[in-house]
C-alpha cells in the first residue's frame, strides 16, 4: 500500500500527543504565514525517502531541512523562502525529534500538520485547539483538549475545488479537510471545468463527523 494512503487512512492511530503535536505544528506555521506548499515539498521528500529506505528516512529528513536552510538564498523562488525553511526546520526540531526512528508516524504527524494548515488558514478556531509551547524551564502544565478537524452539519454550504470530471462523475476536494470525494453531477459535470472553485452542500456525514457526501450548489 502506497505510504500516503496508509497515512490518510491510518489516523486513528495517531494518539493524543501526536495530534497535540500535529496542531502546534500547524497554528506556529500559519502564525508565521509559512507557505503550506513548502512544507508539501519537505513532506514530498520524506515520503520518497521511506520509499527508498525507511530505517535512515527520519535522519535524512531533518539533515534535509537543514540543507535547505544553507542553500535557501540560491534554490528560494522568493525573498521570504529562507524563512520559510527557516521556520519549519525550527518547528520540526523542536516537536519532531522524538519520532526521527519512526519515518511512518513522522509523516503521519507532518501529513495532518499541512491538512491542519489549511483549516487555520482559512479561518478555523485558533484558540480552541491545543497549543504545544513550553519552555524547557517552565512546570508542566495541564493539557487543554486539542480539535482534530473543523466540525460540519447537514446542508452546510462549504467551499471545494473540482479536482477531474470523468464524464457525469465529478471529484472534488474540500480545502478545509482535504479529503477527496467523487460524487454523480449529471445535470452540473458538463458546465465544470478542472481546477475550478465552487460551492457545495454537505448532503451526508460519516458516524465519525466527517464528510460524507456533497453536491454542486448552483449559484446561478
Amino acid at each position: 500500500m502506497p505510504i500516503e494512503t496508509s497515512v490518510e487512512q491510518s489516523a486513528d492511530l495517531m494518539t493524543e500527543a501526536d495530534w497535540q503535536i500535529a496542531h502546534a505544528i500547524a497554528q506556529t506555521l500559519v502564525k508565521q504565514e509559512t507557505d503550506v506548499n513548502e512544507l508539501g515539498k519537505a513532506i514530498a521528500y520524506l515520503r520518497n525517502t521511506i520509499h527508498q529506505d525507511q530505517q535512515t528516512a527520519g535522519s535524512r529528513f531533518f539533515k534535509y531541512l537543514k540543507t535547505l536552510i544553507n542553500n535557501g538564498r540560491t534554490i528560494g523562488h522568493s525573498g521570504r523562502t529562507l524563512d520559510y525553511y527557516r521556520s519549519i526546520d525550527k518547528v520540526c526540531s523542536k516537536h519532531l525529534g522524538i519520532y526521527q526512528s519512526n519515518a511512518a508516524m513522522l509523516l503521519q504527524i507532518l501529513s495532518w500538520a499541512r491538512r491542519l494548515m489549511h483549516y487555520y488558514k482559512e479561518g478555523g478556531a485558533i484558540t480552541k485547539a491545543y497549543v504545544l509551547q513550553k519552555n524547557e524551564e517552565e512546570s508542566p502544565k495541564p493539557k487543554v483538549p486539542i480539535t482534530s478537524l473543523p466540525q460540519h452539519q447537514l446542508d452546510q454550504v462549504i467551499e471545494a475545488k473540482v479536482l477531474k470530471i470523468s464524464g457525469i462523475k465529478v471529484t472534488y476536494e474540500i480545502p478545509s479537510t482535504m479529503q477527496k470525494l467523487t460524487e454523480k453531477e449529471p445535470k452540473q459535470a458538463s458546465n465544470l471545468s478542472e481546477g475550478q472553485s465552487v460551492k457545495v452542500r454537505i448532503v451526508a456525514l460519516k458516524d465519525n463527523g466527517n464528510i460524507k457526501t456533497v453536491k454542486y450548489l448552483n449559484q446561478s
